[in-house]
């Protein structure tokens, strides 16, 4: 990924993502059924992919589409959050624009300050993406899962597609992307010293001496 808009961790975490979720990419809408389109995915609008969801939960069990598998519900809920017409093209640039939405949404924030643990934010992860495997045993949508099994294991339709280890290791990868780089070591050159002080010049010291004499004469003046 090579977008602006999306910080180099979120780019990280997103590139892993969209490769466990669609690994044939930005055309891709579920169980790979993209031939099936009068065109191509990126080639569609937002409302276009939007207004073809419900056909396609119809006929493949899924609305899921593009790199990180959008639901229909979550792209009418980006639209209306992001402010968007619904007349942008679905291209790959929005698609990262909304992941990255997403993962803001689900913690990146706090995830990489230090406010929320890597086991709490990879199972927010998991909550949005099935594929992604929760990091310890938790409530899931349907039942307990343990660490290692989608939090939707039990629905007949989503099981993790990775390993905790490699969700863990892309998250420590991701936070350290995010961090500022140390400063460089100081330079070397001395520092130069103060400047010293301006010595008084002739005038000034003529006129602090005539003023001294001045009040010399008015105290011998009132004391006589």
């Amino acid at each position: 990924m090579a977008n602006p808009n999306v910080p180099p961790g979120a780019a990280i975490l997103l590139d892993f993502i969209g490769g466990i979720e669609a690994p044939k990419g930005y055309g891709t809408i579920y169980g790979n059924n993209q031939g099936k389109l009068t065109k191509p995915l990126t080639s569609m609008t937002l409302d276009e992919v939007i207004a073809a969801g419900p056909s396609w939960t119809k006929a493949y069990k899924s609305s899921a589409a593009g790199r990180y598998q959008f639901m229909n519900a979550t792209l009418k809920d980006l639209k209306k959050s992001l402010g968007l017409t619904g007349k942008e093209m679905f291209s790959a640039d929005l698609q990262d624009r909304l992941g990255f939405e997403l993962l803001k949404r689900r913690g990146y924030d706090n995830y990489m300050v230090g406010f929320l643990t890597r086991t709490a934010f990879g199972k927010a992860l998991a909550q949005e993406w099935a594929s992604l495997p929760v990091l310890a045993s938790t409530p899931g949508q349907k039942r307990q899962v343990e660490r290692g099994q989608s939090y939707y294991a039990g629905d007949g339709l989503n099981k993790a597609l990775t390993s905790p280890e490699s969700v863990e290791a892309v998250l420590i990868k991701a936070r350290d992307a995010h961090i500022v780089p140390k400063p460089q070591k100081p330079s070397s050159q001395p520092i130069p010293p103060p400047a010293k002080p301006a010595t008084p010049t002739a005038a000034v010291l003529i006129i602090i001496l005539a003023i001294i004499a001045a009040f010399g004469a008015a105290f011998f003046f009132l004391a006589h």
